[in-house]
């Protein structure tokens, strides 16, 4: 008669235990109320009700071909991988609420040569650049001053400031961007003439963190809801 041995009996029940807690662990924190318990950190500003699959979709295939294809990938027989458990948060995912017409800087606009350095020193083909996601703030990129990247040699023919925007990129007072001008544009408001009018660099970095808007609070656009994304798709 076949006799298993004591290490095969203890590595069979090791396996067994080892897929049962799995089990229960993976179930557990499936529920939505552990939703917490997943998320690397805090929702940003705007984003603290939305629920984890607004963004983290499922990905397709089941978990065994999810896998199947990584391995694959891996090995050199497939192109690129697959998404695993949940489909990437890219920038699509974020257009699908944030898309608009009147962005003064779209992310395509980025691509064009000219360029070249902003992308290299800001990674702006990128959301996530600027609105690193589970940070619980409005905006990531700390530096105000982002403006020099691609404006350095900008020229108005009828300024109408009372320091001229060639006399401030002269002297280098990047942060004064923001202090007029909003980057996407998307709120209603009207630029500041006179330097001693504008906005605050405090509140500035406070809108950053989260806080309320320095410029207006209505808006041109405003996001698609949860609600509006789930009727759309």
């Amino acid at each position: 008669m076949f006799k298993i041995s004591r290490k095969r009996k203890r590595q069979f029940i090791g396996m067994c235990t080892g897929v049962f807690i799995s089990a229960i662990t993976y179930v557990t924190l499936s529920l939505p109320q552990n939703d917490d318990y997943l998320s690397k950190g805090p929702l940003n500003t705007g984003h603290e009700n939305l629920k984890c699959e607004t963004c983290h979709t499922p990905a397709k295939g089941n978990v065994f071909q999810q896998a199947q294809a990584n391995v694959m990938h891996a090995v050199g027989l497939r192109r690129t991988e697959a998404d695993f458990g949940a489909q990437n948060v890219d920038n699509k995912k974020c257009l699908d609420c944030h898309d608009r017409a009147n962005d003064r800087h779209p992310l395509h606009r980025f691509e064009e040569p000219r360029f070249a350095q902003a992308r290299k020193d800001l990674g702006v083909t990128e959301c996530e650049s600027c609105h690193q996601e589970h940070n619980g703030v409005r905006i990531t990129q700390t530096n105000i001053g982002y403006c020099q990247s691609c404006h350095e040699d900008t020229e108005m023919k009828n300024d109408p400031l009372e320091v001229s925007h060639k006399e401030l990129i002269g002297q280098k007072r990047w942060n004064t961007c923001l202090q007029c001008h909003d980057f996407h544009g998307n709120h209603i408001f009207h630029a500041a003439e006179s330097l001693k009018d504008t906005i605050p660099v405090q509140e500035i970095k406070a809108y950053f963190a989260g806080g309320n808007s320095p410029y207006a609070e209505e808006k041109k656009y405003y996001a698609t809801t949860e609600e509006e994304l789930e009727n759309k798709n």
